[in-house]
């Protein structure tokens, strides 16, 4: 990328001008009549109409340059770089694997000087760049394995952050720590050694047990989710911290459900009580599924369990400030064909399945719905069998 030409005004005009329009018709209407890299200019436009919802603030910048699409769908989106950064501060941090850069710019700004890493060279050119640009003299760069400069610097640092590439060989998604480059697991003396913080954003996938397992020292996991689907894991350790008590924070963000934190062992204390449908269903947020609070939900809301492996619990009244999703039952019915044509002439109705016999996707199918509308279809297992709920959101 040449960031002379791209830090032009003509090429960042363009790009301005026509952000809401096709890139495959530019590139056919403009060919030879520009004077700088059609080319590039309309992957600028086709990476920013990609990112509009995810980092809108980068967007609106027409200084900020975008990367191939692979690190753009990596990459952090503004919200959860946010919530990264609150409450972190200090005189130096360390980005060990800076990427596109998102993460690397928000979490600087409690610190008075940051250190950016990256290995592959184009990235690296790009996202300093964006770094010198958004932030004027806060940034060191480091072109090269993160790892390396730990290893060989004398500085000490109030933060080390670190995101693990998790793709392998043929593109293949990688979940367990030891095998995401870089070994974060192997790599913990030094970052122990090296800072007074950690923090990783580690596979929505992992096995949080895993977490505690290969990095005992680990004092939090947050379960960080944006209107109710899980994105990341944040693995964190503070020097000096008093006490051993491990504690995990389930947070979501843009919706008003309130945080959900537990200490693992309150989990494994917790007795579920079980019982049929009474007059709603209440479904934990995605994130607390994630974190395996599936007795304490219960225990700690006064709620009945409809099934061991169901995760859906019922009440006669619905507890105050209760983060999950809430229905209200209008009654049981027969997953037949004829009589949900009748109950829903329109087709449409939302389907849920969780521990049913079916998915929600063969459901619809057997049942010709599409999901859409006010009514929902709840599949699911109780004590006395599977059964089928017709439902509206409290």
């Amino acid at each position: 990328m040449n960031f002379g030409e791209v830090n032009s005004a003509e090429f960042r005009q363009f790009v301005q001008d026509h952000l809401s329009e096709d890139p495959a018709l530019l590139l056919f209407r403009y060919q030879g009549k520009v004077d700088f890299d059609l080319k590039e200019a309309v992957q600028q436009i086709s990476a920013r109409q990609k990112a509009a919802k995810k980092l809108p603030e980068w967007v609106a910048d027409s200084r900020i340059s975008f990367p191939a699409s692979i690190s753009l769908e990596q990459s952090s989106s503004e919200l959860t770089a946010k919530h990264k950064a609150e409450n972190l501060s200090g005189s130096l941090m360390m980005d060990l694997t800076g990427g596109f850069g998102v993460d690397s710019h928000y979490l600087s700004q409690g610190f008075g000087k940051a250190i950016y890493c990256e290995r592959q060279p184009e990235l690296f050119q790009l996202a300093k760049n964006n770094l010198e640009l958004l932030n004027p003299g806060k940034f060191e760069f480091f072109e090269g394995d993160g790892l390396e400069y730990l290893e060989k610097t004398n500085l000490h640092f109030d933060l080390i952050y670190a995101d693990p590439a998790r793709r392998g060989i043929g593109n293949q998604k990688l979940f367990k720590l030891q095998d995401c480059e870089p070994d974060v697991v192997s790599a913990w003396p030094l970052f122990k050694e090296k800072s007074n913080q950690v923090l990783l954003k580690v596979s929505p996938m992992l096995d949080l047990s895993q977490a505690w397992n290969k990095l005992p020292d680990i004092q939090k996991i947050t379960v960080l989710s944006v209107k109710n689907e899980v994105k990341e894991l944040l693995l964190s350790w503070k020097k000096g911290k008093v006490g051993d008590t491990k504690r995990i924070t389930v947070v979501d963000l843009e919706s008003s459900f309130p945080n959900f934190e537990f200490e693992p062992k309150a989990e494994e204390n917790a007795i579920s009580q079980f019982g049929e449908v009474e007059k709603y269903l209440i479904e934990p947020l995605s994130g607390i599924l994630k974190a395996g609070a599936f007795s304490l939900f219960g225990e700690r809301f006064g709620l009945r369990k409809l099934e061991k492996n169901s995760h859906l619990y019922t009440r006669d009244v619905v507890p105050e400030a209760i983060p999950g999703r809430v229905f209200e039952i209008i009654r049981e019915i027969s997953p037949k064909k004829q009589e949900i044509k009748a109950l829903f002439p329109s087709g449409k109705v939302n389907v849920i399945c969780r521990n049913y016999v079916t998915g929600a996707e063969e459901l619809k199918k057997k049942l010709g719905l599409k999901d859409g509308g006010e009514d929902f279809l709840i599949g699911t297992k109780t004590g006395s069998g599977f059964k089928v709920f017709w439902c509206h959101r409290y």
